[in-house]
């Protein structure tokens, strides 16, 4: 299993009109626990559910990062509880590397490239940069400022358009760019909290309000996670009506040699 596996990628605009299709409503409770993905295909996801829904409430129960922080940015408001997080929105690439693959933040790969340039001033330093400076293709730079500017693009303009429909004065903008700071987390992986949330302007709700509410959305994530647990479902979209996309994780069994019975 991948990470493509449990991210959100194409196929999940697939998953999303397979159980929607049925839905009479224009409101929609979306319950979202993700680690990301694409940018690409949340912009496709979020295009979908606005065609579909008028009003959304995403509500995480325990983490919705990277991508999916962008996702819940695209609704009207997004409710929280004590122990759940968003994450910081910063754009990663993939990159093989001397220590392996590994998800290098765009920010960083430009300020790695700036210190360069300064240190690089003096011949000396040139040979200790040659080797980190080798594993870069030569568009890369130009990728990392297109990935930066098209996270806070698209939450920009989804918090304007919906979050913040009608307001005249909006944080739009400045809560996309400090979403996408990794100057400021320091890593792709940190946990925002609802307080940290509120305080960087988003429209969220405590959990913790309604009891009743909270108990049957912690009963479903709970659900969700048992059946993560026991069986090789690696990935689960479902509406209140029972119908549901699965992925499946695909197991190969290798069969077990016999082993020849000791010499005597």
């Amino acid at each position: 299993m991948g990470p493509e596996d449990l991210s959100i990628n194409e196929e999940d605009v697939q998953g999303l009109m397979e159980v929607i299709f049925e839905m009479k409503t224009k409101e929609l409770d979306l319950i979202l626990h993700s680690p990301g993905g694409s940018p690409e295909a949340t912009e496709a996801v979020v295009s979908y559910l606005r065609s579909k829904f008028n009003d959304i409430r995403v509500i995480i129960p325990h983490a919705a990062m990277s991508a999916a922080t962008m996702l819940a940015c695209a609704a009207n408001r997004i409710v929280m509880s004590k122990h759940s997080f968003l994450g910081p929105i910063d754009p990663q690439f993939i990159l093989q590397t001397p220590l392996g693959i590994q998800a290098v933040p765009a920010q960083a790969i430009l300020d790695q490239f700036k210190r360069a340039q300064e240190e690089c001033k003096d011949p000396k330093a040139l040979s200790s940069w040659l080797p980190i400076l080798s594993q870069y293709g030569p568009a890369l730079l130009v990728q990392c400022d297109n990935a930066i500017e098209l996270s806070q693009q698209l939450v920009a303009a989804w918090l304007k358009k919906y979050m913040f429909a009608g307001q005249a004065s909006e944080p739009a903008a400045k809560i996309a760019a400090d979403l996408s700071r990794h100057g400021m987390y320091k890593s792709h992986g940190r946990h925002i909290s609802i307080e940290e949330a509120k305080n960087l302007g988003l429209v969220v709700d405590a959990l913790e309000v309604d009891h009743s509410f909270q108990e049957r959305v912690l009963s479903v994530f709970h659900a969700a996670m048992h059946t993560f647990a026991a069986t090789p479902a690696v990935k689960i979209i479902e509406n209140n009506l029972g119908r549901a996309y699965i992925k499946m994780q695909q197991r190969i069994l290798i069969p077990k040699q016999p082993q020849a019975p000791p010499s005597t």
